[in-house]
């Protein structure tokens, strides 16, 4: 009889691109180094300036487009042959996708799509290029923005992501500070006390209400998540 496979879930932060050359708002260069969240990561900023919203946006998407996925999105792919893997990330790029990965949750919403901004539910794909036109509309008339979760706002696939991560018989946190809430408190869904958390960071993320069995290895993604895949891999096999 087959034996049944490991349902491994991987949750992944900024730190897993960021070995892919893809700054977050928190490095002091790149992108976001011109501009401030306030002004172009709120819903008020789409109100207040719309146009510098949608450039913003315009350019990350062109900048995402010479981005590749690294080590660490090979290693998370790679799992789907031995394993039963879902992913849930806070990342809005589509580098889990483009390693192989066939089965993501995009808390914060895809960077290479866009919503109607009266029905969150009419999303469409930038199928073309990168760029979103400042008057662009969606099928029921009203303007398109990027289907980003904006801070202030809702996280509608938080209970899709809590639900995922309840079947976890292994959880492996790649690449966060474990600080933005509500996505943070993720690691407190697993079902039960003896479900193994595997942390991979080269920091100190905020582990002090993690009562499972937690193991830090302190690497950056493409190191770390490469390393432990291999272990975990012929810990299973035997």
């Amino acid at each position: 009889m087959e034996q049944k496979k490991k349902r491994i879930v991987v949750f992944t932060g900024a730190g897993v691109s960021a070995d892919s050359g893809i700054a977050t708002f928190r490095d002091s260069d790149g992108l976001w180094a011109n501009y401030r969240i306030e002004d172009v990561c709120t819903p008020e900023a789409l109100v207040r300036n719309r146009a510098q919203v949608i450039e913003f946006y315009n350019l990350r998407r062109r900048e995402s487009l010479t981005k590749r996925p690294n080590e660490g999105h090979l290693a998370i792919a790679s799992m789907e042959e031995w394993a039963d893997v879902e992913v849930v990330t806070q990342n809005v790029d589509n580098l889990h996708e483009q390693a192989g990965s066939s089965r993501v949750t995009h808390l914060h919403g895809e960077l290479m799509k866009l919503r109607s901004e009266r029905n969150p539910e009419l999303i469409y794909d930038i199928n073309e290029g990168w760029e979103q036109k400042l008057d662009a509309r969606a099928e029921d008339g009203a303007l398109l923005r990027p289907h980003i979760v904006f801070f202030g706002e809702s996280v509608p696939m938080f209970d899709t992501a809590c639900k995922i991560v309840a079947q976890a018989d292994i959880l492996i946190v790649v690449g966060t500070s474990l600080a933005v809430y509500p996505a943070a408190s993720l690691v407190y869904y697993v079902r039960d006390r003896q479900v193994p958390i595997y942390l991979v960071d080269p920091g100190n993320p905020d582990t002090a209400m993690i009562r499972n069995p937690l193991y830090h290895i302190k690497e950056r993604g493409a190191v770390g998540v490469p390393q432990l895949v291999a272990q975990l891999r012929d810990e299973l096999a035997k």
